[in-house]
C-alpha cells in the first residue's frame, strides 16, 4: 500500500512537471478553460435580439395601415427603417443587409376593416437567421392582436364606461412569465452546457497531446521509462488526481465568477453542483485516457477531437429536442459525459434541481467512471506488457551480439 501511494505522488509530479513545461498543453487545459466561457459568454451578453430593421411597402397608405407600421416600430423587436414602393426595391435592401425583413400591407387594408372583412398583412424575412424572423414575427403578432382588440372594442361592443371597454379588450387577463429563463435570452440557454463542453473537449485535448508527447519522445513507447510506471492502476490514478484538481478549480470558476459576472441563471445549491461536478470530470478523464490511445502524434489529438464539439451539443438533446434525435444518435451520445453533464448541469442551475432530480444523469456518470476507469487501467496495462515484450527482445538480441563478438 506504501509503495503504491508513493508511486501515484511520483506519478502526479512528474505528470504536473512535464506538463507545465509544455506551452502547447497549458493552452487546452488552463488557457482555454479560463477565457472561453469569458468570450462565449460575453459575445451572448444582449441575450436576445433586439431592434431588427424592417421596411415598409404600404399600398394602403391610410390612417390605419400608418397605425400598424407606428405600433411595430414602437415594439423593442423591430425599427422601421425604410418606406419602399416596389417590391423590387426591398428586395435589394435585404441583398444589401440593411434590413432582415419586409412588411407589406394591401391596398384594401383599411377597406376590408371598416367592411368587417377579414384582410391580411404580409411579412417576408430573411430566413438566414431564426432570430431575425423570430423578433419580426412576434413584433407583427402582438401589433395585430393589439389592433384586433381596439376594433372589436370599437366596432361591434361599443362600452359605455371605461372600465368595461378594458373588460371588453382584455376578458381574462393574464401575465407572461418566462420561467428559467427570464429574459427568454440566448445565453441563459446556450452558455451552461457550452461550459460542461469546454470542459471535457479541453480535458481530450490536453491529455491527448501529452500521450502524443510522450510517444514522441519515448520512440512508440506510450509510457515514460521511469520506475514507478510499472502498475496499471498507479499511472491511471496519479495522473488522474492532476487533471481533477485542476479542473475542480476551473469548474467551480465557471459555476461561481463566469455565471455571476453575466447574470447567469444560477438557481442551483453549490453542494449539489460538487457533487454532480465530481464524477463528470472524472468521467471526462478516463475517456480521454481511453481514446488517447489513438494519438500517436501531439497534432492528432486536434484532429480527433475538436470536430466534435458540435455534434456533441446536437447529439445532447440541449439544442434540438432528444425526443426528435433518431436512436442510434442518442445511444451513441450516452457514451459521452457531456450529453450527462450538460443536461445535468443545466437542470442544477436552471431549474435548481437536487441530485435526485438528475438522478439518470448522476447515476450515469458514475457508471461512465467505472467503466471508462477499467478501460484506461487494461490499455495502460496491455501497454505495459508490450514495452516489457520489447525491452526484453532488445535485451536477448544484445546478449546474443555480445557473445558472438566475444
Amino acid at each position: 500500500m506504501k509503495r503504491t501511494l508513493i508511486n501515484i505522488i511520483q506519478i502526479w509530479m512528474t505528470e504536473m512537471t512535464e506538463i507545465m513545461r509544455d506551452k502547447g498543453i497549458l493552452v487546452f487545459i488552463i488557457f482555454v478553460p479560463l477565457c472561453y466561457p469569458l468570450l462565449y459568454s460575453y459575445v451572448y451578453t444582449n441575450e436576445v435580439v433586439r431592434d431588427v430593421p424592417f421596411a415598409v411597402i404600404d399600398d394602403c397608405n391610410s390612417t390605419t395601415s400608418r397605425e400598424f407600421v407606428r405600433k411595430m416600430d414602437a415594439t423593442p423587436d423591430a425599427r422601421f427603417v425604410a418606406r419602399c414602393h416596389d417590391v423590387a426595391e426591398a428586395q435589394q435592401l435585404l441583398k444589401e443587409s440593411k434590413i432582415y425583413g419586409v412588411l407589406r400591407i394591401p391596398k384594401t387594408f383599411s377597406q376590408d376593416i371598416w367592411r368587417g372583412e377579414q384582410t391580411t398583412v404580409g411579412l417576408y424575412c430573411n430566413m438566414s437567421s431564426l432570430l431575425y424572423y423570430k423578433a419580426l414575427l412576434l413584433a407583427a403578432n402582438n401589433v395585430s392582436l393589439d389592433m384586433n382588440r381596439d376594433i372589436k372594442v370599437e366596432k361591434y361592443l361599443h362600452p359605455s364606461t371605461r372600465e368595461d371597454e378594458e373588460i371588453s379588450r382584455m376578458p381574462v387577463e393574464y401575465d407572461y412569465i418566462s420561467l428559467y429563463n427570464p429574459q427568454s435570452g440566448f445565453a441563459a440557454f446556450l452558455i451552461p452546457p457550452v461550459l460542461m463542453l469546454i470542459i471535457q473537449q479541453t480535458l481530450f485535448l490536453g491529455i491527448g497531446m501529452s500521450m502524443g508527447n510522450q510517444r514522441e519522445k519515448c520512440l512508440a513507447h506510450m509510457l515514460p521509462k521511469r520506475k514507478w510506471y510499472r502498475r496499471p492502476f498507479d499511472i491511471v490514478t496519479g495522473k488522474a488526481i492532476f487533471y481533477f484538481v485542476l479542473y475542480l478549480l476551473m469548474a467551480i470558476y465557471m459555476y461561481t465568477a463566469v455565471t455571476k459576472w453575466f447574470g447567469l441563471p444560477n438557481l442551483g445549491d453549490y453542494w449539489v453542483f460538487l457533487r454532480f461536478i465530481i464524477p463528470y470530470i472524472l468521467a471526462c478523464i478516463f475517456m480521454a485516457m481511453v481514446l488517447s490511445v489513438l494519438v500517436y502524434r501531439r497534432e492528432d489529438c486536434i484532429m480527433l477531437f475538436v470536430f466534435l464539439s458540435v455534434p456533441l451539443l446536437f447529439m445532447s438533446g440541449i439544442s434540438w429536442p432528444g425526443s426528435e434525435i433518431p436512436a442510434f444518435w442518442k445511444w451513441v451520445s450516452w457514451l459521452f459525459p457531456s450529453t450527462f453533464g450538460m443536461n445535468g448541469y443545466l437542470r442544477i442551475m436552471g431549474n435548481g434541481a437536487s441530485i435526485a432530480d438528475v438522478r439518470h444523469e448522476y447515476i450515469g456518470l458514475w457508471c461512465q467512471v467505472a467503466v471508462y476507469a477499467t478501460l484506461a487501467c487494461v490499455m495502460y496495462g496491455l501497454r505495459l506488457k508490450a514495452i516489457v515484450k520489447r525491452l526484453s527482445s532488445a535485451d536477448a538480441r544484445m546478449r546474443i551480439y555480445q557473445e558472438k563478438t566475444t
